[in-house]
């Protein structure tokens, strides 16, 4: 075993990183589109158009990050310092994508809709993406990666529970009755702390173990090596199903509850149940150690149709209660997924080196790309199904809005679930180890 290299701050560091992207990461999947409809002034359908037009952006912005980082050449390395450089712009965008400029004509505010969400989207890849290609740099111990990687995702879990159960609250304590001042204050609030802990992650953690000899290879190389990745095609498509199945749920429960049980004070009551991803997070580091990375994964999996199959029903049924309920066993498959994320794109790196190609970079990009294509293609089913049927902002909604409303808060999710299990199962671990070893020795 190798022996491992990271402090205690280090790891800290490292896992507040995730902690700093989700303050303002949550507002978006959460909160934005909800924004834009009922705050912000723009109708379901702009809005569904905007966050595709923004999410084809952000996938182009993901493969143009990573090779940013695979081609740059610093003495703070590759990945470390897009934090230092990204950092600033990121939360001035999160700001400016919740004012509200009421002294612009309706068009006018759809370009600013437009410019601010777009450039927040770019930034947010630029500080976020380098979190996942730092990771197998850091260290060569696959234990202390598992570690690493935990961390990272219970602080990310933790603010993911801290803005799904305060935001409401705190618009509200901003806002005063004005959710548009509401809103602008809760995001100043996120973006100074986040700016905060993005720094913080810059000067305490560091990459080791950069192979300089096949470290900025060709494209044409990098994308040879990628053709023959099988594992990390698998988790890329496992990425975009659980970002595109969390968007449709997570951006219909303020519309579920504000239309459908008629209380939009529960949302973060609803939201407040996301602590129990804890739980898994937690546990990846013993569980994988046991029976391994992917049927860890495939233990998150089911645990999450079985909290999605009982929130649908409780939708369908408008239990309070029983939503709770789903929503606190779905949290805690959902702690498992995406806390091996980041450690199982890592082992396609490792894997992608073994081929004589570490490009890091455009790898761990996979993450972004999926997180990026799954919210926008999300954001298109939801606003798009809600236009379609007929929904209208802070009125009596029709009997066909309902039902969009509770098909995706409810039924898509649930078989997005069966989706996500089938393609795991193409994901060959023995495959990744054997190379890797081979490497080592």
């Amino acid at each position: 075993m190798n022996k491992w290299r990271t402090s205690i701050t280090e790891r800290i560091s490292y896992g507040l990183s995730d902690a700093a992207d989700n303050l303002v990461f949550q507002m978006m999947t959460t909160y934005l589109l909800f924004f834009y409809t009922d705050v912000f002034g723009l109708t379901a359908s702009e809005a569904a158009i905007l966050f595709v037009v923004a999410r084809v952006a952000d996938v182009f912005e993901s493969l143009i990050i990573g090779v940013m980082i695979d081609k740059t050449k610093s003495k703070w390395g590759k990945s470390r310092p897009f934090f230092l450089w990204y950092a600033f712009p990121y939360v001035i965008f999160a700001v400016l994508t919740f004012v509200t400029p009421n002294f612009l004509p309706h068009t006018g505010k759809l370009i600013w809709a437009y410019v601010t969400y777009l450039g927040l989207g770019f930034f947010y890849t630029a500080v976020n993406l380098p979190i996942t290609s730092i990771l197998p740099t850091m260290t060569d111990n696959e234990r202390e990666t598992t570690l690493l990687g935990v961390i990272r995702q219970f602080f990310g879990s933790s603010v993911q529970f801290i803005v799904g159960t305060f935001t409401i609250p705190l618009v509200v304590l901003f806002g005063r009755g004005d959710q548009q001042k509401g809103f602008l204050g809760t995001i100043i609030l996120f973006s100074i702390i986040s700016l905060a802990l993005i720094l913080n992650t810059f000067f305490h953690v560091r990459e080791r173990f950069t192979d300089k000899t096949i470290s900025h290879q060709p494209l044409k190389e990098v994308w040879n090596m990628l053709k023959q990745n099988k594992p990390w095609m698998v988790i890329s498509v496992v990425i975009f199903l659980y970002w595109l199945t969390t968007s449709i749920r997570n951006q219909t429960t303020i519309y579920y509850f504000k239309y459908v049980i008629k209380n939009e004070g529960l949302v973060s009551w609803a939201n407040g149940f996301t602590f129990t991803a804890l739980i898994g997070v937690v546990s990846i580091y013993f569980v994988s150690a046991k029976i391994g990375k992917k049927r860890t994964m495939q233990i998150g999996i089911v645990a999450g149709f079985i909290g999605q199959a009982i929130i649908a029903a409780a939708a369908y049924g408008e239990s309070v209660p029983l939503i709770f309920a789903g929503v606190f066993i779905n949290s805690i498959g959902n702690g498992f997924i995406i806390g091996l994320v980041s450690i199982m794109i890592a082992d396609t790196i490792r894997y992608g080196t073994s081929m004589g190609i570490q490009a890091e970079g455009v790898l761990a990009s996979t993450d972004d790309f999926g997180v990026n294509l799954g919210l926008g293609l999300g954001g298109l089913i939801t606003a798009g199904t809600l236009d379609l049927a007929g929904y209208h902002s802070n009125q009596v909604q029709s009997a066909g809005a309902i039902s969009a409303i509770n098909l995706n808060y409810g039924l898509i999710p649930l078989a997005l679930y069966v989706v996500m299990f089938l393609v795991l199962l193409m994901y060959n671990e023995t495959k990744i180890e054997k190379a890797v070893n081979v490497q080592k020795n």
